[in-house]
C-alpha cells in the first residue's frame, strides 16, 4: 500500500469556501456497499435514509478560537500562535509561527498576557506556559482556526461550529456534523432514529497529508476522546436490537473504534475515556460503525484512508470520480457522503 493510491485530481472550485444555506440544504452522495450503487439526495432527506432503532453518533466537541497573534519579547516581531491542546491550566501545546522561537523566548499575546515557550517538540510544535489561565480570554481575543483551502471569512463564527457542539477542546471542526440543523434533528427524532453523543477533540494533524511514501509509517498523533457509559449502553442496546450504528464523521469512527477495542462479547463498545492514536488503514476490521456520514476528504489523508477502509479504496475513489463529475463540493464545507 502506498500513499499516492490514495490521490486524486480535484479542480480547485470544487472546494467550498462557504457552508449551504440552510445547512441541510447540502448534496448528500449515498454509496451502498453491498449493492456497489450510488444515488444523489439532498441532505435534509437524512432521516428517510435510516431507519427507526438506527442510533446517529455525533460529536459534541466545540471549536475554540484558538488562533493567537502575539509580538516577540524583546523586538517585537510578529508570532502567530495555534492552540493545539491544553495539557494545563497555563501550559499548551501549540502551534508556533515565526523565526527563533526556541525554548525561552518570550511573547506578548495581543490582547492577553505574556506567555513563554517552555520546550521544542519538533517542527513548529512548542509547549507554551502563559501568565494566567487563557481558555476564559479565547472568546475575547482568539480567532476561528480555518483550514488553509478556506480563503473566505466567516460571516459568523457560528458557521464553523455544529449546532449542537458543547465541550470546548478542538483546533478543527468536525465537519460532517456541520450540515445538521436543529428541525433536521428533531425530525430524526420522530422518526425513531437515537441521537448518541460522543465527544473527540479534534486535532490539525487529522487533516494533514500524509507525507511518507508508505501510510504505515505515518506518525499519527494521539487526539482526547471520550465515550460515557450511558451513550455505549444506548449504542449497545441498539445494535442488540438490530439497530445500526450510523457515524456523523470521521471522528465518531475513531472515538467508537477506541471504545470497541475492549468491548465485552456481545457488545460493540465499551465505555472510554482518554487519548487515542488509532490508525484505520484499509484492512482493519470495524467492529463497532455500521454506516458512516462524512465529507469529502483530501487526498493522501488519514481521512480518506479511513474512509477508504470503510468502503474500499477502489470504490471510495470512483465514487469520488463520480462527485466531481457531479459538481459536488467538497472539504470542510462542501458536501456530504452517507456510506451505508
Amino acid at each position: 500500500m502506498r500513499t499516492a493510491d490514495f490521490d486524486y485530481p480535484l479542480p480547485p472550485d470544487r472546494i467550498a469556501q462557504r457552508p449551504a444555506d440552510p445547512r441541510d440544504s447540502s448534496r448528500l452522495l449515498v454509496l451502498d456497499r453491498q449493492a456497489g450503487t450510488v444515488s444523489h439526495q439532498i441532505f435534509n432527506e437524512l432521516p428517510e435514509l435510516l431507519s427507526p432503532g438506527d442510533v446517529l453518533v455525533l460529536n459534541h466537541t466545540r471549536v475554540i478560537p484558538a488562533r493567537l497573534q502575539a509580538r516577540k519579547l524583546p523586538g517585537g516581531g510578529r508570532v502567530e500562535v495555534l492552540l493545539l491542546r491544553r495539557a494545563a491550566p497555563q501550559r499548551w501545546e501549540a502551534l508556533v509561527g515565526g523565526k527563533g522561537l526556541h525554548a525561552g523566548r518570550r511573547l506578548q499575546i495581543v490582547g492577553g498576557p505574556i506567555a513563554e515557550i517552555v520546550q521544542e517538540l519538533g517542527g513548529s510544535r512548542r509547549m507554551v506556559r502563559f501568565e494566567e489561565p487563557i481558555a476564559d480570554a479565547l472568546e475575547r481575543i482568539g480567532e476561528m482556526p480555518l483550514p488553509p483551502y478556506i480563503k473566505q471569512p466567516l460571516r459568523s463564527p457560528d458557521e464553523y461550529q455544529t449546532v449542537f457542539a458543547r465541550v470546548p477542546g478542538s483546533a478543527a471542526a468536525p465537519t460532517a456534523g456541520l450540515h445538521f440543523t436543529a428541525p433536521l434533528l428533531e425530525r430524526l427524532h420522530a422518526r425513531g432514529i437515537l441521537l448518541a453523543e460522543v465527544v473527540l477533540h479534534v486535532g490539525l494533524d487529522t487533516f494533514a497529508p500524509v507525507t511518507e511514501s508508505r501510510p504505515e509509517d505515518h506518525a499519527i498523533h494521539s487526539e482526547w476522546c471520550q465515550l460515557t457509559p450511558e451513550a455505549a449502553a444506548a449504542i449497545n442496546a441498539a445494535r442488540a436490537r438490530g439497530g445500526r450504528v450510523v457515524a456523523v464523521g470521521t471522528t465518531t469512527v475513531r472515538t467508537l473504534e477506541s471504545a470497541a477495542r475492549g468491548a465485552s462479547p456481545g457488545a460493540a463498545v465499551t465505555p472510554f475515556e482518554g487519548p487515542t492514536d488509532l490508525f484505520i488503514l484499509p484492512g482493519y476490521t470495524f467492529r463497532a460503525v455500521d454506516a458512516l456520514v462524512t465529507n469529502f476528504h483530501l487526498p493522501r489523508s488519514t481521512l480518506l484512508m479511513l474512509v477508504s477502509a470503510f468502503a474500499g479504496r477502489e470504490r471510495i475513489l470512483d465514487t469520488y470520480a463520480v462527485a466531481v463529475r457531479d459538481g459536488y463540493r467538497f472539504y470542510s464545507f462542501g458536501d456530504a457522503m452517507l456510506i451505508t
